[in-house]
């Protein structure tokens, strides 16, 4: 393994800090009577949460790390990232329409991205807070993957062991978005012990955890992805999109164990059930 790109205790303890100002901002506005929501041009909604999260987000490492970029859903991204170089990625509220509809179901996003000086980009490291579920996730490239519960000691967390689909647990959102694969899905979901529409980020941290064994979503962009990514893999699992390419840089994503990641693409792409369940 390559080594770390920076200084690794440092960035965590900063992804800490931003997580911390995140979640002061947005839990003050959870179910506020006066949230103020509007419609993106995607048709999807953004709040005032998102958006004063993304903005102190940005100052503060501008502050902090002002050789660093910044990617963020609701602001942008820079025009040109040069090889050599690293980029946080930021999505403030990820579950926008669990916040607003009072569904403790949301968290702030933070990944942390080097490029090399061949332009290739590797998620380095990330963090998840959900502070109305009270917890957080977070890791970095060899350090392993953790979590803290309401504000207490740090436990290392690793992807379950399982390894036959009849004994195990999937995880989604919905199934919305699957297009052609929607019937190789449909008939995936037969063959494991148990589904749950649990959803978003918590999905893929429950895969970390140990506590589900796959987790999928057929639409994403890369501030969805980015910490999910690192999390699962230092947690010992595997992060991918629908065709396999490791990571978050892709459209899609799909956490897993490495025992299931591959029955999981196997049965999602197997040619001849794309039609079927639609």
């Amino acid at each position: 393994m390559r080594a770390y790109p920076g200084d690794i205790n440092s960035d965590i303890e900063l992804m800490k800090r931003l997580a911390d100002v995140s979640d002061e901002i947005s839990l003050d506005r959870y179910s506020a009577q006066d949230l103020k929501i509007e419609t993106k041009p995607d048709s999807t909604p953004v709040t005032d949460a998102d958006r004063a999260v993304e903005l102190k987000i940005r100052e503060l490492l501008k502050a902090e790390r002002p050789k660093d970029l910044v990617v963020g859903e609701e602001f942008g991204r820079p025009d040109v990232i040069s090889p050599n170089s690293r980029y946080w990625v930021i999505d403030p509220i990820d579950g926008t329409k669990n916040f607003l509809r009072g569904v403790p179901i949301w968290a702030t996003l933070i990944g942390l991205v080097h490029r090399d000086a061949a332009g290739k980009d590797e998620i380095v490291a990330g963090i998840v807070s959900a502070p109305a579920l009270f917890r957080r996730w977070y890791a970095a490239l060899g350090f392993g993957a953790f979590t803290e519960v309401n504000g207490g000691i740090a436990t290392q967390i690793y992807a379950s062991k399982v390894s036959n689909l009849k004994d195990a647990s999937l995880s989604f959102s919905d199934l919305a978005g699957w297009g052609e694969r929607k019937g190789s899905y449909l008939n995936f979901m037969e063959k494991v012990w148990r589904v749950r529409g649990i959803g978003d980020f918590w999905s893929h941290m429950l895969v970390a955890e140990g506590a589900v064994d796959i987790a999928a979503e057929p639409s994403l962009a890369l501030w969805d992805m980015a910490p999910l990514a690192i999390i699962v893999a230092e947690a010992g699992g595997i992060f991918s999109d629908l065709d396999g390419s490791v990571g978050p840089f892709g459209k899609s994503g799909v956490s897993a164990n490495r025992s299931l990641h591959p029955l999981f693409l196997g049965s999602i792409n197997e040619p001849g059930n794309s039609q079927s369940g639609n």
